[in-house]
């Protein structure tokens, strides 16, 4: 196979953390990155770990503050401090268009990069129309054909689709990777990602 298969949401804290870094890593390899931009709620749900808005204080704490703040540091992604502002929207929109992207057959690595960095680096709104157009036109991409399919049936049945697969698949998180059918969970994963491109795992798993 020639590709990565490359599960997240547009808003993903750890996605962020690994976005560079990941498309280092499928650029050396020689293999194209198939985006497949999910719903996280019902994937979270779906793998019994709940919402991480009725999880602890402590627990928030340590995976929006020292978890967060560490790994960007270790993969120099600035970050801002704590949960952004917008963090909670509805990330429709801004999935929808990077599937929109991928439908109209373009390259949406940079587009997707630029959302995640500009959520958690910027404290940008993901839900916002025209953040969004300035988000698309700074990597050369028109914003308007983008803005114009993400809300529509076709477009979000394909958002449901993905997330329907995800889950299937036993996804429960983002960023997910599949290597050849071989599934890696969070961005601290991306080294043994790097070597199953090289090396493939001799050991057995289920797929």
């Amino acid at each position: 196979m020639t590709t990565i298969e490359y599960f997240y949401t547009a808003h993903s804290a750890f996605a962020y953390l690994g976005s560079a870094r990941f498309m280092e890593i499928a650029k050396a390899a020689g293999r194209r990155v198939i985006h497949k931009p999910i719903n996280l709620h019902p994937i979270v749900e779906a793998g019994g770990a709940g919402s991480t808005r009725t999880r602890s204080a402590a627990h928030r704490a340590y995976y929006f503050g020292r978890e967060i703040e560490r790994w960007a540091e270790f993969r120099n992604a600035p970050v801002v401090g704590g949960m952004p502002t917008h963090h909670h929207n509805d990330m429709a929109l801004a999935n929808g268009m990077i599937i929109a992207g991928i439908q109209q057959g373009l390259n949406v690595d940079l587009l997707a990069h630029a959302m995640l960095e500009a959520h958690w680096r910027d404290d940008a709104d993901l839900a916002d129309r025209d953040t969004l157009t300035k988000l698309s036109r700074a990597v050369d991409i028109a914003p308007e054909p983008l803005l114009e399919a993400a809300l529509t049936a076709e477009i979000q049945a394909q958002y449901a689709a993905n997330t329907d697969e995800a889950v299937a698949r036993s996804v429960f998180g983002s960023p997910t990777y599949f290597v050849d059918g071989d599934m890696f969970y969070g961005q601290d994963r991306l080294e043994l990602v790097e070597r199953a491109l090289q090396t493939p795992f001799a050991g057995k798993w289920p797929r």
